[in-house]
């Protein structure tokens, strides 16, 4: 879809338009082979603290409209802005409507400038074209990195379980926050966990008939019950979601100590041909389901054992697994579905099954990516040169219960979902997106405040992007949240990384040739920063321990 990027007079004229009504733009079908996220601005808000909770308020060109207040949603009437959405190379497109009647694409007026700090989230403005002075970042967009494919998160069944205490209006808004191209963060991904994650209400997987090697009891039953609609719902907005799945757990009958919960995965043919169809059936019922699972990662973690669903494996059993068993039966079935090596997170013992599984020639025939979260950072590196896909699986979830330095103590009622965990966030994103991976997945996308797990001995409370109040019934949009969003709406698919140098930023350079620049100013006063970019040098204002993106053409 063409896209704009207006001047302050066009972007209030934009939004009088708006106001006044506009007309749907057509839908465009999106396919599932092209990683990635749209892009696009919308606006529903009435720009106050009480009403809005979404993209865009009634914010004017300088940036005073708040686009979300504090991050409450409510049930308020808006003038926000036009929305629309882009395509990448794969086919990824997604509906959307904006201002324009004509025939074809209509322009999309963009925000040019978007802030954030603590309690003045998702601002509204337009930066200053100057002509002197020294820039504070310059962006180098002829200098590139990697290709970048886009954000996700995590259907955990906890999350519908929040979800499902809203009404459907504030249900779909959350929804749309998180994938709408237009309104929201524009996820393009979607994790789901094959059996019980340690966000399940409680602990199964999906066969659990003692030593049922032919998976004749093999079920999703329990999935529809809260994971597929909750899959459907993001579907439903973003059609071509990427959807990739991982156990916390297999069967239990396939472990060691038959829990669970820790344990290591047994060492013998018929169980490993066994787990090898479990991932066949859970393929191919998502697919009678109408979703395609283009990837799965044959375990979470795979050297903890922790009090919640996990599993150990050996680095020289998981290429066994992959290359004797789970690649092989893919391949006889037909499976499209790829096979990451993934998703490796102690730094410690996982590099090991990284080096078992990339020295094995077998295993590797069927490997076409790699997925790390964590603590596994360093190992991007030596990865590169295999040119495959590289995922950041999971976004570090804060409140650590090791009390590590330079992050708050350890609070076991309530998670981080401040904006000190924001900022946190910040240096994650930034740091793995550096580091050469092409897409970030967060964690729990949606969970109740306190977001306590099913840790059987200390649960452990985590973030979430968004929180329902179970009391009031209430959507809360937390400051990590804009973190994501800052990065990922108006970042396109097919784009490429570029280099930035001086202060605290990223930028990408989208197909249609447009920057998207995200700087962060960690001071404790706000900051007036000169942008050097696409020949221009733009002035604005960085909120204090805040964030400004710059969306510019």
């Amino acid at each position: 879809m063409n896209r704009a990027r207006a001047s302050t007079a066009g972007i209030l004229l934009a939004f009088l338009l708006v106001g006044c009504g506009s007309s749907s733009g057509p839908e465009e079908p999106e396919s599932s082979g092209g990683p990635g996220t749209g892009a696009g601005s919308s606006g529903s808000g009435s720009g106050d603290a009480s009403s809005s909770g979404d993209a865009s308020g009634s914010g004017d060109a300088s940036g005073s409209g708040d686009a979300s207040g504090s991050g409450t949603t409510g049930s308020g009437a808006g003038t926000g802005g036009s929305d629309g959405a882009g395509g990448d190379p794969g086919g990824d497109g997604g509906g959307g409507s904006s201002s324009g009647t004509g025939g074809g694409e209509p322009d999309v007026v963009e925000p040019t400038l978007i802030t954030s700090g603590a309690n003045e989230y998702w601002k509204i403005g337009t930066p200053a074209e100057v002509t002197s002075g020294n820039a504070d970042v310059t962006v180098d967009d002829a200098a590139t990195q990697q290709r970048w494919d886009g954000f996700g998160g995590s259907f955990n069944e906890m999350g519908w379980n929040m979800l499902s205490m809203l009404s459907e209006a504030e249900r779909q808004r959350a929804i749309k926050l998180l994938f709408d191209k237009n309104e929201g963060a524009g996820f393009a991904y979607g994790r789901i966990p094959m059996g019980a994650s340690d966000y399940a209400m409680d602990r199964y997987s999906l066969n659990e008939k003692k030593d049922d090697f032919t998976m004749e009891s093999f079920s999703i039953a329990r999935d529809k019950e809260k994971l597929i609609p909750y899959i459907k719902a993001a579907l439903a907005v973003r059609p071509g979601l990427h959807l990739w799945a991982s156990p916390w757990t297999p069967p239990t009958w396939m472990k060691s100590n038959g829990a669970f919960d820790g344990g290591k995965m047994k060492d013998d043919a018929n169980t490993l041909k066994a787990h090898a169809l479990y991932f066949a059936k859970f393929v191919e019922a998502y697919a009678a389901e109408g979703m395609t699972i283009e990837a799965v990662h044959p375990q979470n973690e795979p050297t903890y054992e922790t009090r919640y669903p996990s599993c150990a494996w050996t680095g020289q059993l998981m290429a066994k697994f992959i290359g004797t068993h789970l690649g092989p039966l893919f391949e006889e079935r037909g499976i499209k579905a790829q096979i990451f090596l993934g998703t490796m997170s102690n730094e410690a013992a996982d590099p090991g099954i990284l080096s078992a599984v990339t020295g094995d020639a077998t295993a590797m025939k069927y490997v076409k990516g790699f997925g790390l979260q964590w603590n596994m950072r360093g190992s991007v590196n030596g990865l590169k040169s295999r040119n495959m896909p590289i995922v950041q699986t999971e976004h570090q979830c804060g409140n650590y219960n090791w009390n590590p330095p330079g992050v708050p103590t350890f609070n076991p009622n309530t998670a981080a979902n401040d904006h000190a965990y924001g900022q946190e966030s910040w240096g994650l994103i930034r740091d793995w997106i550096k580091a050469g991976v092409n897409s970030y997945n967060a964690w729990n996308m949606v969970l109740d405040p306190v977001g306590k797990n099913i840790d059987s001995q200390r649960p452990w409370p985590q973030n979430a992007l968004l929180n329902v109040k179970a009391d009031t019934k209430e959507l809360v949009l937390t400051p990590a949240y804009y973190v994501f969003r800052h990065v990922s709406q108006y970042v396109d698919p097919g784009t490429m990384r570029v280099n930035t140098t001086g202060g605290d930023a990223l930028a990408f350079k989208n197909p249609d040739g447009s920057i998207v620049t995200v700087v962060y100013n960690s001071g404790s006063s706000a900051k007036t920063t000169t942008l050097s970019v696409a020949s221009k040098k733009l002035q604005f204002s960085v909120p204090a321990r805040g964030w400004a993106t710059v969306n510019w053409k």
